[in-house]
């Protein structure tokens, strides 16, 4: 009974989160329990569990006798998520540069191949790529702590809910950049445009 209920609550807590990353809930939205219980056909109970992970994650915050509201994000912690993002991926990359393989070169290549010689660019479609290339990264670095701790793969997803910063057309370069890095082994160089493109 005990694994049901996590596994529900791991479902919830996947759902509710992509929900929240996707503004669908925006920022100081209070997540009404019997509603969202009922929405995913759920008891109180794995809800309970969902909201305590997305806590975790800095996603949502319980506010006491008001429940649980999404986290309304003000300047310094974007800051904050920028200057961890800027740190742990330029760690990744430098460690990537040694690991990866010509498969995995073709895969970050493909995430903004679309993208290549346009005059303007489909600022969402290009925000999920974006986003793909960054958490690709980590995953490349070899780093196990970087690799299973999820909590820096949210810190990364947080800077993503105030939207791009600059525009699709600005940072482009600045992405095939880094993968020309990886692809000639210098983990140096990659280290260094990736923190340059961390904003």
């Amino acid at each position: 009974m005990e694994i049901i209920t996590q596994d529900l609550s791991y479902e919830v807590c996947k759902r509710l989160k992509g929900m929240i990353l996707a503004n669908e809930y925006e920022p100081g939205h209070k997540l009404k329990q019997e509603q969202i219980a009922r929405m995913f056909g759920v008891s109180r109970m794995p809800l309970h569990k969902a909201f305590q992970m997305l806590e975790n994650d800095m996603l949502v915050e319980n506010l006491p006798r008001r429940g649980y509201f999404v986290t309304k994000i003000d300047s310094k912690q974007l800051i904050d998520a920028f200057e961890c993002r800027e740190a742990l991926e330029g760690v990744a990359a430098r460690n990537a540069a040694v690991l990866i393989t010509a498969e995995e070169i073709a895969c970050l290549k493909s995430l903004f191949q679309p993208f290549v010689g346009k005059r303007k660019i489909d600022k969402k479609k290009y925000t999920e790529s974006d986003q793909e290339f960054h958490n690709v990264i980590l995953k490349l670095s070899g780093n196990q702590i970087l690799k299973r701790f999820e909590m820096l793969n949210n810190i990364t997803s947080r800077t993503y809910r105030g939207g791009l910063i600059r525009e699709p057309e600005d940072t482009l370069d600045e992405h095939l950049g880094v993968i020309q890095a990886l692809e000639q082994r210098s983990g140096e160089l990659a280290e260094k445009l990736i923190r340059e493109n961390s904003i």
